[in-house]
């Protein structure tokens, strides 16, 4: 008997919403993940404590209290309620793959490849973006220094335009005792 295999359809979007950089880290947050995997926050937390060792530090971490807070404020995430009421787990793009090693469910791998492939997407996006700002920066320096150039310019054109006023002799007659300006 085959398995049919279900497919799972997540616009790029949705799961772009559901990315965070946090710790010099594109992140996803346990929570997401778990509506994503279609399982309850709970259940995923405990598969990741069942199976710690296949999730090192640079694969899964759990939020400080001041990072909570952080994305709480910055993320336009409502309370630290909505996160669950703890401080929750973060995975990694590695971390994503991972869990979905561990979860073993059908729906888990097909979310977990859509996520690599957004993450890939957005790295390509980010390599498109240094290359631009790479070359806006030459500019920059290039223009730098023509900007002095310009400047110097100016100056010598209001020289010209405005030539400074020198003393002049003044004509006529001068009176016995005044002195001549």
């Amino acid at each position: 008997m085959s398995k049919e295999r279900i497919e799972v359809v997540l616009p790029d979007d949705v799961l772009i919403s559901k990315i965070y950089y946090i710790r010099g880290h594109k992140i996803m947050l346990d929570r997401d993940l778990a509506e994503l995997y279609n399982v309850k926050p709970i259940r995923l937390r405990e598969q990741v404590k069942r199976n710690m060792d296949r999730f090192p530090e640079n694969f899964m971490f759990q939020l400080t209290e001041e990072e909570t807070e952080r994305m709480v404020s910055h993320f336009a995430i409502p309370s630290k309620k909505h996160l669950g009421g703890h401080f929750p787990y973060i995975f990694t793009e590695h971390g994503v793959l991972m869990l979905a090693n561990v979860l073993r469910s059908e729906r888990a791998i097909q979310v977990s490849i859509r996520i690599i492939e957004i993450f890939v997407k957005m790295r390509e996006m980010l390599s498109t973006n240094k290359d631009i700002l790479l070359k806006l920066e030459q500019l920059e320096r290039k223009s730098g220094s023509h900007d002095a150039d310009i400047q110097l310019i100016f100056e010598y054109l209001r020289e010209l335009l405005s030539p400074p006023q020198e003393p002049r002799n003044i004509i006529g007659f001068t009176r016995h005792g005044e002195v001549k300006v």
